[in-house]
């Protein structure tokens, strides 16, 4: 069974900065991607960003600039800093994988809260 464990979400002030994290017990040799997605009450799941099993990344327009991802192969992990938060980045956000052999996964969520 795989595991996906997220950490990192928490209450913050506008222009603060948080960092999310996100491990899969699967083998980084069946990673073709990993990356966070979000959600906010009443919208729809919508792409934060992603990094791909050669360091290509990607941003959803809303993040660029302010957010960075990055990956850690050995420890089959990827990481999501946040700074200059907005209460607009307020959301569940979720852990993504894309894997080659069983297909794409998600984690349980983590809750960001960005408010004075």
């Amino acid at each position: 069974q795989v595991q996906l464990v997220e950490s990192g979400g928490g209450l913050v002030q506008p222009g603060g900065s948080l960092r999310l994290s996100c491990a899969t017990s699967r083998s980084a040799f069946s990673i073709n991607a990993m990356g966070w997605y979000r959600q906010a009450p009443g919208k729809q799941r919508e792409l934060v960003a992603t990094i791909s099993s050669g360091d290509t990344t990607n941003y959803g327009d809303s993040v660029k600039g302010r957010f960075t991802i990055s990956r850690d192969s050995a420890k089959n992990t990827v990481y999501l800093q946040m700074n200059s938060l907005e209460p607009e980045d307020t959301a569940v956000y979720y852990c993504n994988v894309v894997d080659w052999v069983i297909g794409t996964y998600w984690g349980q969520g983590t809750q960001v809260t960005v408010s004075s």
